[in-house]
C-alpha cells in the first residue's frame, strides 16, 4: 500500500502560494513566448475543422492545409483592418473643423476656470507651456517606447502565425503525447478534456466574432439615426474594442464622444452616450449570455478577477486571453476529482439548488442568539 505523507496546513498553504507566485513571475518574464503560444493554440483549435476538411475532403497535404487555413484566417483579419484604416483616413477632411472646435472649447474652458477659480488665463497658459516643454524634453523616450511597442506587436504577430502553423501540423503528435504521459485508464478522460477544450474555444471565438458584428451593427444603426458623421468607422471601432471585456466599450464611448463633439454639437454627444449605454446593456444582458457565454460557464466574479490579473501580467493581450484560459481551467478542474470543488467555484450557480440555499438560510450565523 502506498502511504502519502500528511503535511500541516501551513506548509501546504506556503507551497501553494510559492507556486502561484513562481508561475505568475514566469508568465510575466516569458510574455514574449507564452502569449503568442497561447494565441496560436486558440487559433489552431479554431482552424482544426478547416484543416480536417482540406485534408479529408480535398486531399491536401497536412502542411498545405495548415498554410491555406492560416492564409484564409489572417487574410480575413487583414481585410477587416484595411476597411477600418480606409475609414480612419477620411478623418483628415474634417481635421480643420476638429481643430477649430477644440480651440473654441479650450477658450471657453479657460474663461470658466478664470470665473470659477480666479486663475488668470496668462497663468493657465504658463502652466500649459511648462507642461508641454517637459513633454517635449521627454520626446525621445516617448518615441523609443512607441517603437518598442510597435516591434513587440510585430514579434507577437510573427510568433502567433508560426505557433499556429506548427500546432496545426503537429496536433495529432501533441494529443499522443498527452495520452502517453497519462495512465491507460485515464485516456478516456484526457480525450474528453481535449474535445471539450476544442469545442469551448471554437464556440467562444466564433461567438466573439458574432458579438463584434452585432455590436458594430447596433452602434451603426444608432449613430446613423442620431446623424453622427463617420458612423461606419465608429461602429467598426466599437466592435473591435468590445473584444476587451468591460473596458473596451468605455474606450469606444470616449473616442466616439470626442469625434462627435468635434464634428457636431453637445446634444449629439449626449445622445451618443445614451445610445452606447443602451447598446452595452443589450450586449451584456442578451448577446454575451446567449452567444458568447452560453458555452463558457464561468461566473462574472472570477471572470472580472481574471481580466484584472491578465492585464497586470500581460497587458491588453492578457485581458483578451483571461476568459478562454479561465474556461480551460474550469474544464480541467471539473474532470479532476481533487479539483472539482474549484471547478464548481468558477462556474455559474446551477438550477436545482433551492434546497441547498434554504439550508444556508437556516444556518445563518449572523442571527442574534436567543436570550
Amino acid at each position: 500500500m502506498i502511504r502519502f505523507l500528511s503535511l500541516p496546513f501551513y506548509i501546504k498553504l506556503s507551497c501553494t502560494l510559492i507556486s502561484i507566485i513562481a508561475l505568475g513571475y514566469i508568465a510575466h518574464i516569458g510574455q514574449t513566448i507564452i502569449v503568442p503560444l497561447i494565441l496560436g493554440s486558440l487559433f489552431s483549435l479554431l482552424l482544426v475543422p478547416v484543416c480536417n476538411i482540406l485534408e479529408n475532403k480535398l486531399k491536401f497535404h497536412r502542411t498545405l492545409a495548415a498554410i491555406t487555413s492560416l492564409l484564409l484566417f489572417f487574410g480575413l483579419i487583414v481585410i477587416l483592418f484595411t476597411m477600418l484604416g480606409a475609414q480612419l483616413s477620411m478623418l483628415k477632411d474634417d481635421w480643420p473643423a476638429f481643430e477649430k472646435q477644440i480651440t473654441q472649447s479650450f477658450s471657453m474652458s479657460q474663461i470658466w476656470v478664470h470665473k470659477t477659480f480666479g486663475v488668470a488665463q496668462a497663468e493657465q497658459m504658463e502652466y500649459l507651456t511648462s507642461t508641454v516643454s517637459k513633454s517635449i524634453s521627454q520626446g525621445t523616450a516617448i518615441v523609443g517606447i512607441a517603437l518598442l511597442s510597435l516591434s513587440s506587436l510585430l514579434i507577437l504577430l510573427v510568433f502567433t502565425f508560426l505557433y499556429t502553423f506548427f500546432i496545426l501540423i503537429y496536433r495529432a503528435h501533441i494529443v499522443r503525447f498527452l495520452l502517453l504521459v497519462n495512465r491507460t485508464e485515464h485516456h478516456v478522460i484526457v480525450m474528453d478534456i481535449v474535445r471539450q477544450i476544442q469545442y469551448v474555444v471554437k464556440k467562444y471565438l466564433i461567438g466573439l466574432v458574432l458579438q463584434m458584428l452585432i455590436v458594430a451593427a447596433l452602434t451603426f444603426i444608432a449613430l446613423s439615426v442620431i446623424g453622427v458623421k463617420y458612423s461606419l468607422m465608429l461602429a467598426l471601432i466599437t466592435g473591435f474594442l468590445n473584444v476587451l471585456p468591460y473596458i473596451g466599450i468605455f474606450i469606444a464611448l470616449l473616442i466616439i464622444s470626442i469625434i462627435t463633439f468635434a464634428t457636431s454639437s453637445v446634444t449629439h454627444v449626449l445622445l451618443v452616450i445614451v445610445a452606447l449605454v443602451v447598446v452595452h446593456l443589450m450586449d451584456s444582458n442578451y448577446v454575451v449570455p446567449k452567444i458568447v457565454g452560453s458555452k463558457v460557464k464561468v461566473n462574472s466574479l472570477f471572470a472580472m478577477m481574471a481580466i484584472i490579473v491578465g492585464e497586470m501580467i500581460w497587458g491588453i493581450a492578457g485581458m483578451f486571453l483571461a476568459i478562454p484560459i479561465l474556461a480551460i481551467c474550469k474544464i480541467l478542474f471539473d474532470r479532476v476529482r481533487d479539483l472539482k470543488a474549484w471547478g464548481f467555484l468558477l462556474g455559474e450557480e446551477e438550477k436545482g439548488t433551492e434546497n441547498f440555499n434554504r439550508l444556508l438560510g437556516e444556518l445563518n450565523i449572523f442571527k442574534k442568539p436567543e436570550k
